[in-house]
């Protein structure tokens, strides 16, 4: 039943949905779409033009014990992105990302490649894509990749990948959700911005002990690419 929730989840609003011709197309009209972000702070500033996609990110925040601090530190992400520009204007668009936490943090014994390939029994399991980190391509350390090179209306496009660097960030609404982010493309064509906001999970432990096995954080949220 959480499998069936998660597919219903996802496929909602797309059933019908043809795919665009266009370059860096999603399957929905977006050209009225907006993105709302918090008034009186300057960390998050929102294009005044519509995104190429938006999708909710279903996935783990990865982290190891800084054994000198005793905290736990990010070293990576894994997560699916799926299409949710077709719930744009409706009433399931802002609650979609909470939704999906709630079945994704309820289940046990699952993967999110098991989901995908539930998905995959659907005429199109509605992926734009995977988001993963990689080695820094302009500097030290890892950096943020949305890969949407082998899914969706981008599928076998070399250049439909961003690697960012954070450029603002906000507390998320809860202290057990990730901050909301700004992100500046420094390689690929996907996005020259990506923005993840509506955030659910994905925080740790505010403490570890040295020694302490590296851990993944069940999370969603959603992700705007202009």
């Amino acid at each position: 039943m959480l499998t069936f929730g998660i597919l219903a989840l996802v496929t909602l609003g797309y059933a019908d949905a043809s795919l665009a011709e266009r370059h860096l197309s999603t399957s929905c009209d977006l050209s009225g779409a907006r993105l709302q972000v918090p008034a009186d702070q300057t960390q998050l500033i929102a294009p005044t033009y519509a995104p190429s996609f938006i999708g909710i990110g279903v996935g783990t925040q990865n982290y190891t014990c800084n054994a000198t601090t005793s905290t736990y530190a990010l070293v990576g992400a894994v997560a699916e992105i799926f299409d949710s520009s077709c719930l744009y204007g409706t009433p399931a668009f802002e609650s979609a990302p909470t939704l999906a936490y709630d079945v994704w943090s309820a289940t046990t014994g699952i993967t999110i490649q098991e989901v995908i390939i539930t998905l995959g029994l659907m005429p199109d399991p509605a992926v734009l894509g995977q988001h993963y980190y990689v080695p820094n391509p302009v500097g030290s350390g890892l950096s943020p990749k949305w890969d949407f090179t082998s899914s969706g209306v981008t599928a076998g496009n070399p250049n439909a990948y961003v690697i960012g660097v954070k450029t603002g960030n906000l507390p998320g609404s809860d202290s057990s959700d990730i901050d909301d982010l700004m992100v500046k493309a420094v390689e690929g064509d996907l996005a020259g911005e990506v923005f993840r906001v509506e955030t659910n999970g994905g925080q740790p432990p505010t403490q570890c002990v040295a020694g302490d096995s590296n851990i993944a954080i069940k999370y969603t949220a959603q992700y705007w690419f202009f």
